[in-house]
Protein backbone atom coordinates (compact mmCIF):
# COMPACT_ATOMS: atom_id res chain seq x y z
CA UNK A 1 0.00 0.00 0.00
CA UNK A 2 1.21 3.49 -1.21
CA UNK A 3 1.24 5.97 1.90
CA UNK A 4 1.77 9.37 0.58
CA UNK A 5 3.72 11.61 3.19
CA UNK A 6 2.83 15.21 3.45
CA UNK A 7 5.64 17.80 3.92
CA UNK A 8 4.18 20.48 5.99
CA UNK A 9 6.93 22.94 5.24
CA UNK A 10 5.98 22.14 1.43
CA UNK A 11 2.96 23.80 1.78
CA UNK A 12 2.58 27.75 0.63
CA UNK A 13 2.39 30.19 3.31
CA UNK A 14 -0.15 32.91 2.63
CA UNK A 15 1.69 36.02 2.67
CA UNK A 16 -1.68 38.40 2.42
CA UNK A 17 -1.89 41.21 4.29
CA UNK A 18 -4.41 40.94 6.50
CA UNK A 19 -8.08 42.88 4.99
CA UNK A 20 -8.44 46.09 7.22
CA UNK A 21 -11.99 47.26 7.70
CA UNK A 22 -12.10 50.98 5.90
CA UNK A 23 -11.23 54.02 8.32
CA UNK A 24 -14.36 56.33 8.07
CA UNK A 25 -12.53 59.24 7.20
CA UNK A 26 -15.55 61.43 7.10
CA UNK A 27 -16.41 61.22 11.12
CA UNK A 28 -12.42 61.31 11.77
CA UNK A 29 -12.48 65.05 9.86
CA UNK A 30 -15.62 66.27 11.73
CA UNK A 31 -13.95 65.35 14.76
CA UNK A 32 -10.65 66.73 13.81
CA UNK A 33 -12.54 69.92 12.66
CA UNK A 34 -14.76 70.29 16.10
CA UNK A 35 -11.47 70.38 18.30
CA UNK A 36 -9.98 72.60 16.05
CA UNK A 37 -12.82 75.06 16.91
CA UNK A 38 -12.97 74.56 20.42
CA UNK A 39 -9.38 75.17 20.64
CA UNK A 40 -9.36 78.33 18.60
CA UNK A 41 -12.93 79.22 20.49
CA UNK A 42 -10.85 79.73 23.54
CA UNK A 43 -8.14 82.16 21.39
CA UNK A 44 -11.47 84.24 19.94
CA UNK A 45 -12.89 84.60 23.11
CA UNK A 46 -9.47 85.79 24.95
CA UNK A 47 -8.89 88.10 21.83
CA UNK A 48 -12.64 89.40 21.95
CA UNK A 49 -11.54 90.50 25.89
CA UNK A 50 -8.75 92.17 24.90
CA UNK A 51 -10.14 94.16 22.53
CA UNK A 52 -13.22 94.84 24.15
CA UNK A 53 -10.62 95.94 27.16
CA UNK A 54 -9.14 98.25 25.50
CA UNK A 55 -11.84 100.02 23.45
CA UNK A 56 -13.68 100.83 26.69
CA UNK A 57 -10.50 101.84 28.15
CA UNK A 58 -8.69 103.98 25.38
CA UNK A 59 -10.79 107.36 26.97
CA UNK A 60 -8.65 106.59 29.76
CA UNK A 61 -5.41 105.48 28.00
CA UNK A 62 -5.81 109.00 26.20
CA UNK A 63 -6.43 111.10 29.14
CA UNK A 64 -3.44 109.60 31.14
CA UNK A 65 -1.33 107.57 29.35
CA UNK A 66 1.41 106.01 31.05
CA UNK A 67 1.17 107.80 34.48
CA UNK A 68 -2.44 106.31 34.85
CA UNK A 69 -0.37 103.23 36.34
CA UNK A 70 1.93 105.56 39.02
CA UNK A 71 -0.79 108.09 39.92
CA UNK A 72 -1.73 107.08 43.35
CA UNK A 73 -4.83 109.86 42.91
CA UNK A 74 -8.29 108.67 42.78
CA UNK A 75 -11.12 111.51 42.55
CA UNK A 76 -13.98 110.81 40.23
CA UNK A 77 -15.73 113.86 41.11
CA UNK A 78 -12.65 116.00 39.97
CA UNK A 79 -12.01 113.13 36.90
CA UNK A 80 -8.23 112.20 38.03
CA UNK A 81 -7.89 108.40 38.20
CA UNK A 82 -4.70 106.73 39.03
CA UNK A 83 -3.90 102.56 39.28
CA UNK A 84 -1.36 102.67 41.86
CA UNK A 85 -2.98 102.02 44.66
CA UNK A 86 -5.14 99.20 43.24
CA UNK A 87 -2.23 97.56 42.04
CA UNK A 88 -0.65 97.20 44.95
CA UNK A 89 -3.43 96.02 47.17
CA UNK A 90 -3.91 93.14 44.25
CA UNK A 91 -0.01 92.10 44.42
CA UNK A 92 0.76 92.73 48.01
CA UNK A 93 -2.94 90.77 49.00
CA UNK A 94 -1.86 88.24 46.47
CA UNK A 95 2.19 87.79 47.66
CA UNK A 96 0.89 87.32 51.28
CA UNK A 97 -1.67 84.51 50.23
CA UNK A 98 0.56 82.90 48.48
CA UNK A 99 3.69 82.90 51.37
CA UNK A 100 1.18 81.67 53.36
CA UNK A 101 -0.48 78.89 51.22
CA UNK A 102 1.91 77.19 49.92
CA UNK A 103 3.53 75.66 52.49
CA UNK A 104 0.61 75.11 53.80
CA UNK A 105 -0.45 73.03 51.36
CA UNK A 106 2.66 71.67 50.75
CA UNK A 107 2.45 70.35 54.39
CA UNK A 108 -1.61 68.96 53.64
CA UNK A 109 0.30 67.19 50.37
CA UNK A 110 2.55 65.54 52.03
CA UNK A 111 0.22 64.19 55.51
CA UNK A 112 -2.42 62.90 52.57
CA UNK A 113 0.38 61.04 50.91
CA UNK A 114 2.92 59.62 52.86
CA UNK A 115 2.26 59.81 56.50
CA UNK A 116 -1.49 59.86 56.57
CA UNK A 117 -3.15 56.63 58.25
CA UNK A 118 -5.64 55.00 55.58
CA UNK A 119 -8.94 55.55 57.56
CA UNK A 120 -7.76 59.21 57.76
CA UNK A 121 -6.47 59.93 54.34
CA UNK A 122 -10.30 60.06 52.36
CA UNK A 123 -11.87 62.00 54.71
CA UNK A 124 -9.36 64.70 55.41
CA UNK A 125 -9.11 64.30 51.59
CA UNK A 126 -12.61 65.10 51.00
CA UNK A 127 -12.89 67.71 53.68
CA UNK A 128 -9.41 69.84 51.67
CA UNK A 129 -11.70 69.81 48.60
CA UNK A 130 -14.92 70.80 50.25
CA UNK A 131 -13.47 74.03 51.54
CA UNK A 132 -12.89 75.10 48.31
CA UNK A 133 -16.58 74.76 47.29
CA UNK A 134 -17.33 77.40 49.93
CA UNK A 135 -18.30 80.72 48.06
CA UNK A 136 -16.08 83.37 48.24
CA UNK A 137 -18.93 85.58 49.93
CA UNK A 138 -19.04 83.23 52.67
CA UNK A 139 -15.08 83.95 53.28
CA UNK A 140 -15.74 87.52 52.70
CA UNK A 141 -18.55 87.60 55.57
CA UNK A 142 -16.93 85.03 57.54
CA UNK A 143 -13.68 87.14 57.65
CA UNK A 144 -14.94 90.48 58.68
CA UNK A 145 -17.31 89.22 61.14
CA UNK A 146 -15.46 86.92 63.08
CA UNK A 147 -11.81 86.37 62.03
CA UNK A 148 -11.31 90.10 61.65
CA UNK A 149 -12.28 90.95 65.20
CA UNK A 150 -10.06 88.31 66.30
CA UNK A 151 -6.83 89.05 63.87
CA UNK A 152 -7.49 92.52 65.50
CA UNK A 153 -7.27 92.21 69.15
CA UNK A 154 -4.95 89.16 69.48
CA UNK A 155 -3.19 88.67 66.44
CA UNK A 156 -2.31 92.17 64.94
CA UNK A 157 -0.40 93.35 68.48
CA UNK A 158 1.11 89.49 68.54
CA UNK A 159 3.07 90.87 65.52
CA UNK A 160 3.74 94.60 66.39
CA UNK A 161 5.29 93.34 69.62
CA UNK A 162 7.45 90.47 67.13
CA UNK A 163 8.02 91.07 63.91
CA UNK A 164 7.42 94.99 64.34
CA UNK A 165 10.15 95.41 66.20
CA UNK A 166 12.60 94.12 63.53
CA UNK A 167 14.64 96.35 61.33
CA UNK A 168 13.69 96.82 57.97
CA UNK A 169 10.36 94.64 58.14
CA UNK A 170 9.61 96.20 61.35
CA UNK A 171 7.52 99.14 59.30
CA UNK A 172 5.21 96.39 57.83
CA UNK A 173 3.56 95.27 61.11
CA UNK A 174 3.25 98.82 62.77
CA UNK A 175 -0.05 101.10 63.42
CA UNK A 176 -3.05 100.45 64.61
CA UNK A 177 -4.98 96.97 64.56
CA UNK A 178 -7.85 97.68 62.82
CA UNK A 179 -8.46 93.92 62.00
CA UNK A 180 -9.44 94.68 58.32
CA UNK A 181 -6.81 95.87 55.79
CA UNK A 182 -4.30 94.03 53.49
CA UNK A 183 -2.75 91.85 56.09
CA UNK A 184 -6.42 90.31 56.86
CA UNK A 185 -7.31 90.12 53.03
CA UNK A 186 -3.88 88.17 52.17
CA UNK A 187 -4.62 85.55 54.76
CA UNK A 188 -8.37 85.23 53.54
CA UNK A 189 -6.91 84.93 50.24
CA UNK A 190 -4.44 82.34 51.46
CA UNK A 191 -7.58 80.26 53.28
CA UNK A 192 -9.38 80.15 50.12
CA UNK A 193 -6.28 79.19 47.67
CA UNK A 194 -4.76 76.59 50.04
CA UNK A 195 -7.27 73.84 48.87
CA UNK A 196 -6.69 74.15 45.03
CA UNK A 197 -2.69 74.36 45.30
CA UNK A 198 -3.26 71.20 47.85
CA UNK A 199 -5.48 69.67 45.74
CA UNK A 200 -3.35 69.46 43.25
CA UNK A 201 -0.08 68.58 44.74
CA UNK A 202 -1.72 65.45 46.16
CA UNK A 203 -2.31 64.30 42.70
CA UNK A 204 1.07 65.32 41.35
CA UNK A 205 2.78 63.53 44.25
CA UNK A 206 0.52 60.59 43.75
CA UNK A 207 1.63 60.38 39.90
CA UNK A 208 4.97 59.89 41.39
CA UNK A 209 6.33 55.94 40.38
CA UNK A 210 6.30 53.65 43.59
CA UNK A 211 9.70 52.26 42.46
CA UNK A 212 11.18 55.78 42.65
CA UNK A 213 10.10 56.58 46.23
CA UNK A 214 10.73 52.96 46.81
CA UNK A 215 14.50 52.77 45.90
CA UNK A 216 15.32 56.40 48.16
CA UNK A 217 13.94 54.80 51.10
CA UNK A 218 15.91 51.48 50.23
CA UNK A 219 18.87 53.65 50.03
CA UNK A 220 18.21 55.37 54.12
CA UNK A 221 16.31 58.22 52.78
CA UNK A 222 14.12 60.18 54.93
CA UNK A 223 10.50 61.20 54.55
CA UNK A 224 11.73 64.35 53.61
CA UNK A 225 14.42 63.78 51.86
CA UNK A 226 12.33 61.48 49.30
CA UNK A 227 9.99 64.35 48.89
CA UNK A 228 12.77 66.97 48.36
CA UNK A 229 14.99 64.84 46.21
CA UNK A 230 12.49 62.32 44.64
CA UNK A 231 9.10 63.39 44.13
CA UNK A 232 8.86 67.48 43.70
CA UNK A 233 11.83 67.19 40.80
CA UNK A 234 9.72 64.88 39.23
CA UNK A 235 6.27 66.51 40.07
CA UNK A 236 7.77 69.83 39.51
CA UNK A 237 5.50 70.68 36.38
CA UNK A 238 2.91 70.04 38.15
CA UNK A 239 3.38 71.65 41.37
CA UNK A 240 4.35 74.90 39.79
CA UNK A 241 0.95 74.75 37.99
CA UNK A 242 -1.06 74.52 40.95
CA UNK A 243 1.08 77.04 42.69
CA UNK A 244 -0.38 79.25 39.20
CA UNK A 245 -3.60 78.00 39.71
CA UNK A 246 -3.83 79.57 43.45
CA UNK A 247 -2.18 82.39 42.63
CA UNK A 248 -4.64 83.26 39.40
CA UNK A 249 -7.30 82.80 41.89
CA UNK A 250 -5.91 85.09 44.50
CA UNK A 251 -5.62 87.55 41.34
CA UNK A 252 -9.26 87.80 40.41
CA UNK A 253 -11.04 86.92 44.40
CA UNK A 254 -13.72 89.74 44.10
CA UNK A 255 -16.38 89.74 47.26
CA UNK A 256 -14.02 88.26 50.06
CA UNK A 257 -11.17 90.72 49.72
CA UNK A 258 -13.75 93.68 48.88
CA UNK A 259 -15.36 92.46 52.83
CA UNK A 260 -11.99 92.64 54.02
CA UNK A 261 -9.31 95.17 52.53
CA UNK A 262 -10.89 98.18 53.85
CA UNK A 263 -12.11 99.82 50.15
CA UNK A 264 -9.69 102.85 50.70
CA UNK A 265 -7.41 104.80 48.31
CA UNK A 266 -4.83 106.33 50.34
CA UNK A 267 -1.38 104.76 50.74
CA UNK A 268 -0.13 106.91 53.84
CA UNK A 269 1.88 104.01 55.17
CA UNK A 270 3.66 100.74 54.22
CA UNK A 271 2.15 98.69 56.87
CA UNK A 272 -0.06 95.96 56.33
CA UNK A 273 -2.11 96.55 58.70
CA UNK A 274 -3.25 99.31 56.91
CA UNK A 275 -6.70 99.60 54.92
CA UNK A 276 -6.25 99.73 50.81
CA UNK A 277 -8.07 98.46 47.61
CA UNK A 278 -7.14 96.27 44.96
CA UNK A 279 -8.33 96.38 41.64
CA UNK A 280 -11.18 93.53 41.73
CA UNK A 281 -12.80 95.42 45.27
CA UNK A 282 -12.66 98.93 43.23
CA UNK A 283 -14.40 97.62 40.14
CA UNK A 284 -17.24 95.67 42.28
CA UNK A 285 -17.79 98.91 44.52
CA UNK A 286 -17.52 101.36 41.73
CA UNK A 287 -18.82 99.83 38.34
CA UNK A 288 -22.61 100.23 38.75
CA UNK A 289 -22.38 103.28 40.08
CA UNK A 290 -19.75 105.50 37.53
CA UNK A 291 -20.60 107.61 35.03
CA UNK A 292 -20.61 107.30 31.44
CA UNK A 293 -16.80 108.74 30.36
CA UNK A 294 -13.55 108.71 32.04
CA UNK A 295 -14.78 107.04 35.23
CA UNK A 296 -16.25 104.14 33.42
CA UNK A 297 -13.00 103.95 31.05
CA UNK A 298 -10.97 104.29 34.25
CA UNK A 299 -11.97 101.06 35.80
CA UNK A 300 -12.30 99.50 32.10
CA UNK A 301 -8.35 100.09 31.99
CA UNK A 302 -8.37 98.57 35.84
CA UNK A 303 -9.67 95.42 34.32
CA UNK A 304 -6.97 95.59 31.62
CA UNK A 305 -4.57 95.83 33.73
CA UNK A 306 -5.16 92.89 35.65
CA UNK A 307 -5.94 90.96 32.58
CA UNK A 308 -2.08 92.03 31.90
CA UNK A 309 -0.74 91.27 35.02
CA UNK A 310 -2.21 87.56 35.21
CA UNK A 311 -0.55 87.54 31.96
CA UNK A 312 2.79 88.55 32.88
CA UNK A 313 2.23 85.51 35.98
CA UNK A 314 1.43 82.87 33.30
CA UNK A 315 4.35 83.69 31.14
CA UNK A 316 7.00 84.05 34.01
CA UNK A 317 5.81 80.28 34.99
CA UNK A 318 6.33 79.07 31.96
CA UNK A 319 9.95 80.40 31.62
CA UNK A 320 10.39 79.21 35.13
CA UNK A 321 9.50 75.51 33.95
CA UNK A 322 11.72 76.12 31.25
CA UNK A 323 14.81 76.85 32.88
CA UNK A 324 13.98 74.04 35.55
CA UNK A 325 13.40 71.68 32.34
CA UNK A 326 17.09 72.70 30.65
CA UNK A 327 19.07 72.43 34.48
CA UNK A 328 17.75 69.44 34.17
CA UNK A 329 18.59 68.54 31.29
CA UNK A 330 22.67 69.19 32.01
Amino acid sequence: MNTEVIDMNSRPIDTAPPVRKPVNQMGSRIFGGLSMLFALLALILLAGIIVALTIESMPSLKAFGPAFLFSSEWNPPAEQFGALIPIYGTLVTSIIALVIAVPVSFGIALFLTELSPLWLRRPLGTAVELLAAVPSIVFGMWGLLVFAPIFAEYIQPLLAATLGKLPFIGQLFSGPSLGIGLLCAGVILAVMIIPYIASVMRDVFEVTPAMLKESAYGLGCTTWEVMWRVVLPYTKNGVVGGIMLGLGRALGETMAVTFVIGNTNFLSTASLFAPGNSITSALANEFAEAERGLHTASLMELGLILFVITLIVLVLSKLLLLRLSANEGR
